[in-house]
């Protein structure tokens, strides 16, 4: 079960299972080769099928760190003081909505609760900035993301196949 706390400005802690004291925070120029490794831990599997390498694995990760847009979730490790990235979102605030461009956990946190996490944090950080809804796609190729968004809320609004991407997109209105 995920408890989440709101902390000074976008700090935010969540217990997950199996992890504890998971911080999510905004990334800094020192995370750019973490954040790299996250995306394309998380996103490597996809190449195979769907034929090319995902959109997150070529972003611009240092700008889109620069730019405020990426916030990670860490949790200690075995050494008094030392953290790991073990997942992030990459979000951009526009005019009526939050778009959540990128969702990324490392394999082996698969299944702990960390996306919930993330998910949570990514919704409070909407409402934060009076922003109604929250719009993303995914790759109609990656059935798994198809199945998780509508638990969370996501309703699949278009498929709309951009230059070689089939993509499904999500919206999720804020109450």
């Amino acid at each position: 079960m995920t408890a989440l706390r709101e902390c000074s400005g976008w700090d935010q802690v969540g217990t997950v299972r199996g992890m504890t004291n998971q911080r999510i925070r905004p990334a800094v120029a020192a995370d750019v080769p973490e954040v790299k490794a996250v995306i394309d831990a998380a996103f490597r599997p996809y190449v195979a099928r769907i034929g090319m390498v995902p959109v997150p694995m070529e972003a611009d990760h240092a700008a889109n760190v620069a730019a405020g847009r990426v916030f990670v979730s860490e949790a200690p490790e075995g050494a008094a003081g030392t953290t790991r990235v073990t997942g992030l979102v990459v979000v951009e605030p526009r005019e009526d909505h939050l778009c959540l461009d990128i969702v990324a956990v490392r394999p082996e946190a698969h299944g702990t609760g960390l996306g919930r996490l993330l998910l949570e944090f990514v919704e409070a950080r909407a409402r934060a900035l009076g922003l109604p809804e929250i719009r993303l796609c995914t790759n109609a190729m990656m059935w798994e993301n198809r199945r998780i968004y509508p638990k969370f809320g996501y309703e699949a609004v278009e498929r709309r196949a951009t230059g070689p991407y089939d993509r499904i997109h999500y919206r999720k209105r804020l109450d």
